[in-house]
């Protein structure tokens, strides 16, 4: 059995439901999956302000957050997390800035990602989110299965890196069809190549 770890940021919850969904559809396909989320590095005081980002904040702060060792158990991860200005987010980056002694001791390497992101607008940064993340992974040594083209559906969403939402604050609990179709098979795709290099 492929052991997926789904790992993630969310601020105002659109990263959590896209997680939860993820996670879902592995299972159906047959993996073990953990799910963990990236610990909120800001002050929430200073995010008060904003209701839906306090309550995914109190909804997920007592949830195991996301450390290297979730990585190392796993054959494969799918990552996620909102772009900022073309990039992941400064937690996110934060976690990823953490690994530096499990990438020098190699066990990182020949694990299966993946990833996805979301944006307040169409586009947003999506692509050059996830080809900057990816530039991580292969660093690692990873093995990167994007969607690409492999299904019909990504010619709607039309992202072949990965999977992007556009993300308002009508949106934080659930996703459109054309998303959660993209991520299914993002999922199932990532679970089956998992599968495959396992017998390598």
């Amino acid at each position: 059995m492929t052991k997926l770890a789904v790992i993630y940021y969310s601020a105002t919850g659109h990263g959590t439901t896209m997680a939860k969904h993820v996670a879902a559809a592995a299972e159906s396909a047959g993996a073990d999956v953990r799910v963990r989320h990236v610990a909120e590095t800001r002050d929430p005081a200073s995010f008060a302000q904003n209701p839906a980002w306090t309550a995914n904040y109190e909804a997920t702060k007592d949830l195991p957050a996301a450390t290297g060792e979730d990585i190392v158990w796993a054959d494969a991860v799918i990552f996620g997390s909102p772009t900022r200005f073309g990039s992941t987010t400064s937690q996110f980056q934060t976690f990823m800035d953490s690994l530096g002694g499990l990438w020098a001791q190699g066990k990182l390497a020949d694990k299966v990602y993946a990833a996805w992101t979301s944006s307040e607008s169409p586009h947003g940064g999506q692509e050059t989110t996830l080809v900057s993340l990816y530039l991580s992974l292969m660093h690692w040594g990873g093995i990167l299965v994007p969607p690409g083209y492999t299904d019909p559906l990504k010619f709607i969403d039309g992202n072949p890196y990965g999977v992007g939402l556009v993300a308002n604050r009508d949106n934080i609990t659930e996703i459109d069809s054309a998303t959660a179709n993209a991520l299914d098979h993002l999922a199932r795709r990532v679970v089956k190549v998992a599968e495959r290099t396992a017998t390598l």
